[in-house]
Formats: C-alpha cells, structure tokens, sequence
C-alpha cells in the first residue's frame, strides 16, 4: 500500500549512465533517451506519472559519471531502498546512487554552480579505447594546446562554441578550470601512443561547446591555426570559424556541485 504526504516533496537523485544506446539525456521524438528510461522506473515504483528535470543535457552517445535530476512526489517511500528497487529495475548502463530529499526552491538546473566534464583522447589504435575516447592518427602539441585552453578561462562570450539552435538566453560562461592532463600508462592499459584527458569547468555550458572547444583546441596541436587565431576565434569569432566537433563517445559529464549540499528535509514535515 502507497502512503501520501499531506504535500508535494522534491528530491534529488544522483545517477551515472552509459550513453551509448541513447539518444542523449533530454526526450527525442527519434530514439530513446535516458530521462525516458528514469522516469519510466521511477513512474513504476511510485505508480504514479514523475517528471524528471536534468542538471543539464548531453548528447546522443555522451555519457555521465554524476548526472543530478529532481523531481516531485507526494508518495512517502525509504530512499535506501527505492536506490535498490531502482537498480533492479533500470538497464544495467544506468546507475542510481542516491536519492535524498531536499527543499522545494532547490533546482537540479538552476541551482547548480559548477559543472566538470572530461574529453578523452588516444594517439594510437587500442581496442579497449575505442568506445570511450577519440583516436586520433597524427601528433598533437599538447603544451600548444593547454596555452590556448588557458585563454578559456574567465567569464566571457562563448558563442563561437555554440551550435546553431540551441535555447540559451545568453551564450555568457564562466570557465574556471580548461587543461590537457596526460594518463599514466596503466589507466590507459599500457599500450602505444599516448593517452590524453582535456577537463573543464564552468558553471554553465552551451549546446555542444566542450566538444567544439576540443576540436578547436586540436587544430592548435595540429599547428592548422596559431594560438593568435584562436584568440581572434575566442573574442569575436562565429561557429563556422571554430573547429569540428569531436565524437560525443569520448565526453564525459564528469561532476555537478552546488553552492551548498543540499539540506534534506524532515520527514516529520512529510
């Protein structure tokens, strides 16, 4: 038997996803997309339709180590256990690691302060890489390439990253952190080439920024345009004057953080 709170209580649920199968996070006419497996689980256990809303969106095939979502619910339930009944019932490339509740002013989009994804590259061909980072066949300067992602950082318009149609207000973001740490060997299972992970921060991003900013980035290492170029790109250029986007099965949605934790709730409110 379902038990009823006298109103409406908002959670928080933290999850990771492989998003290989997926058209993206956020419902597509055109294939199948991780909020509509959540919400469907979700929707099955607390027998009632849920609406999820997503810390942000990722594309066809991009994945999520920690991806934060709300939603709403009169029904009561143990968070400990709808974390279980969950991963029973969800596929096994979605993850559920926690679900608390917390006040109804805090937002999964809106309230988030800073996001952390990660790109990954290999310089040679590696069958264990394959389906979650880019290879690429030519030499990267990649000391080049952290110069230039140093000029990223700050708070600044980034349109010239954004692809055409997206629904922000603003293409203003504020970068944080944007640098090309190299992987040891063993985490990249020793073989030839090398290994490479491009991680930036920002408290928002635009509709396929990271993986335009990438491609940008390698067209420095690749030495097709100087660091003056992408300067020029960065202060007043449009779309078609950054580079290609890379692969979305090598992006990461690495982190999402708030200002505060977030303060769960009474259940004596309930």
């Amino acid at each position: 038997m379902l038990i009823f709170a006298r109103v409406m209580q908002r959670y928080f649920i933290t999850f990771s996803y492989d998003g290989t199968a997926y058209h993206g996070w956020q419902y597509q006419p055109n294939g199948v997309t991780v909020q509509e497996v959540l919400e469907h689980a979700l929707a099955t256990l607390l027998r009632h339709p849920i609406g999820v809303v997503g810390a942000g969106r990722t594309d066809a095939g991009v994945h999520a180590r920690k991806m934060v979502a709300h939603f709403d619910t009169k029904i009561i339930f143990d968070a400990q256990q709808m974390v279980y009944k969950l991963n029973r019932l969800l596929p096994r490339d979605i993850e559920v690691s926690q679900i608390m509740p917390v006040d109804a002013q805090l937002h999964a989009r809106f309230s988030a302060t800073l996001r952390t994804y990660h790109y990954y590259l290999h310089t040679a061909k590696q069958p264990f890489l394959r389906d979650y980072s880019f290879q690429l066949t030519y030499p990267l300067d990649f000391q080049l390439m952290n110069k230039a992602a140093e000029m990223l950082l700050g708070e600044r318009d980034f349109k010239c990253f954004c692809k055409a149609g997206g629904d922000a207000k603003t293409t203003i973001c504020k970068v944080s952190e944007a640098r090309w740490m190299p992987l040891a060997a063993e985490l990249h299972t020793g073989g030839a080439g090398e290994a490479w992970c491009f991680v930036i921060s920002a408290n928002r991003f635009l509709r396929n920024m990271v993986r335009a900013v990438v491609g940008t980035l390698i067209d420095v290492g690749r030495e097709k345009i100087s660091l003056s170029d992408f300067e020029r790109i960065l202060q007043g250029g449009t779309r078609s004057d950054a580079g290609e986007s890379v692969p979305g099965n090598a992006l990461f949605l690495w982190d999402v953080a708030y200002a505060n934790s977030a303060k769960i709730t009474n259940e004596e409110k309930l």
